[in-house]
Order: structure tokens, then sequence, then C-alpha cells
């Protein structure tokens, strides 16, 4: 059993990019590679930057792949940095870590605290494996104590494409615009077909209730998504309930490539 220690990472640690340096330095005014990528300005010299950034973002791409290719089957844990240790939200996305290391996946989040840091170290303590993708943001100190294997990325796409490519299911606990915009850009990726129909969990019906109705009284009944949209994703307060319906759908996905697999062998 993993020894019961709280680490706390150390303020003044600064990640920028896959780098971790000391001090409070900001450098370029305090930006992001991210900002400086997608702000224009006033000047020329994007003509000479950008084809530059075309080599570090295939870097990114490369060093991802690379580092993430032997992943075992995994699931991904989305949720808000700000609701720590000391709250149910935490609780609950330890117990999710747990949980799915239990079920034989490993575990992939955000890398950072809060409710990325629980899934990490609840995976942690079971003794499976607890992966952090971090991002470069102006105020991130570093990836959490309980991450095994860690990559820090520049840019959001390319940390976006490294969770959608290496997990089998996505979990959704409470969080703000960066955990809804994780949610949305899965939910779209299934809808549209981009990736395989993998389950989507939703922890926490109370959090979750007021979406799920706008969704159903809005985006269903004007026709903006199909009603079968809805079926997309699974709200609970459950941890037991979550990973079933992850276990169960991997089933039946592995049953139908099963069937495929045999009907071509008897052609």
């Amino acid at each position: 059993m993993a020894p019961e220690i709280t680490p706390r990472p150390e303020k003044d640690r600064l990640l920028r990019g896959p780098l971790l340096v000391r001090g409070h330095d900001e450098g370029e005014g305090g930006s992001t590679f991210d900002q400086r990528l997608l702000e224009l300005g006033a000047d020329h010299d994007w003509k000479h930057a950008d084809p530059w950034r075309i080599l570090r973002i295939q870097s990114e791409f490369v060093s991802g792949f690379d580092a993430l290719t032997d992943l075992p089957k995994a699931v991904t844990v989305f949720g808000s940095a700000r609701l720590n240790e000391g709250t149910p939200e935490y609780e609950m996305s330890r117990q999710v870590g747990e949980a799915l290391v239990n079920n034989g996946y490993a575990v992939i989040t955000g890398g950072g605290p809060g409710l990325m840091e629980g899934p990490n170290r609840g995976a942690y303590e079971a003794g499976g494996l607890s992966v952090g993708l971090g991002i470069e943001l102006p105020h991130e100190q570093s990836l959490n104590a309980w991450v095994d294997l860690g990559l820090n990325f520049r840019y959001f796409f390319v940390r976006k494409t490294m969770f959608l490519k290496y997990s089998q299911a996505f979990v959704t606990l409470p969080g703000g615009f960066g955990t809804l915009d994780e949610l949305f850009e899965v939910l779209c990726m299934v809808q549209t077909g981009k990736v395989t129909n993998y389950p989507i969990v939703l922890m926490g019906t109370e959090f979750w209730s007021g979406l799920v109705d706008w969704l159903e009284s809005q985006l269903k009944a004007k026709g903006l998504i199909s009603p079968k949209d809805m079926d997309l994703f699974l709200v609970t307060d459950s941890v037991d309930e979550a990973i079933a319906h992850i276990v169960d759908a991997h089933k039946v996905l592995s049953d139908g490539r099963l069937s495929c697999k045999t009907a071509k062998d008897h052609e």
C-alpha cells in the first residue's frame, strides 16, 4: 500500500511548456504560448514567428504520442482545480480514481490541483497508473504530486488531442469553463463520429441538473440535437454506477468488434 502522504506543490515553481522553472520571472509579459499564437500583433513579426511555432507544435504532438503510445486502457477524469481536499467533490473524485484502477484502467487528468489531483491520488493509492496532462497557464504551479507519468503542454489543442486519443471513457466532475469546454469537446466528437462512441459520465446530479434540463428544453426541444444525443452521457451520484456504466459499455464495444471479426473470418 502506498504511504499516506499529503504532498504540497511548491508555489514558486512554474511550468513553461515542458519546463519546470523556479522563481517568479514570467517572461514575455506573463503571456502564454497559446496567447502569443492566437493574438495577432500590430506588426509583421508573426510572419517570422509562426513558421517556427509550427515546429514547436509538431514537437508537442511527437512528445505526447511517444510518451503515451504504450498506455494501457485509460479513462480521463475532468474537473475543477478549485475544489480541493476537504470538499465532498474531492473525496468523490478520489473514489473515482481508485475505482477505475480497481477495474483495470489507468487514470488520466489535467494534472492540476483540486478535482484533477483527487483522481490521480485515488489511482496512485490504489497502485494503478496515474497520468497528468498539464497545460501552461499564467498562474499554474506544477503538476500535482500524485502523477506517475506527467506531460506539460503549451497548446490546449495538442493537449485535447491526447485526452481524446488515449482515453476509452470520460468522467466529468463539477467544474467551470475549462471543464465545460472539455465536456462539450468530447460530446461533439462522439456525436459526430470523430471518435468511437465511448461512455461519458457526469458525476453530481444536483450540479449537472440545470445543464441537462437546458439541453432538453432548448437543444432537444428545438431540434438542435437529436433525441438520441441525450443518451450520450450518464448523470449519476454513484461511483459504482459510473464505473459499471463504463465497464458495460466497453464490454458491448468489445463484443461488437469480436462479432465483426468473426463475420470476416467466415466470408
